[in-house]
């Protein structure tokens, strides 16, 4: 099992950018595909951005291609998540999540995750 702790969120306004981290321990996260969920109050959680073990394969929701930039540094044990262009609609807490597998391939469901960080706090003022 790997622990997963996010940071970065906060308040910032609309059209600013904040850059998400989420620290791995326990295990080596190269041994990890790695994604990024949010959930916004009164809504179900929702996929954004996956990365494969090695950062060959990046993959998002439609809503935030463009705008949101998955990347790893295995070194670091770190996912990050640069978000610009943000927008009120992009308020939600942000989690982290880990799939054991060096597959080549990306995951979007949740439930093929199976350790989860904790979330941080993203709030966009309009």
């Amino acid at each position: 099992q790997v622990q997963l702790v996010e940071s970065g969120g906060g308040l910032v306004q609309a059209g600013g950018s904040l850059r998400l981290s989420c620290a791995a321990s326990g295990r080596a996260l190269s041994n990890y595909a790695m994604a990024w969920f949010r959930q916004a109050p009164g809504k179900e959680r929702e996929f954004v951005a996956a990365i494969t073990w090695n950062g060959g394969s990046t993959y998002y929701t439609t809503s935030v291609e463009g705008r949101f930039t998955i990347s790893r540094d295995n070194a670091k044990n770190t996912v990050y998540l640069q978000m610009n262009s943000l927008k009120s609609d992009d308020t939600a807490v942000y989690y982290c999540a880990a799939r054991l597998t060096r597959s080549d391939r990306w995951y979007r469901g949740g439930y093929e995750y199976g350790d989860w960080g904790r979330g941080t706090q993203v709030t966009v003022s309009s």
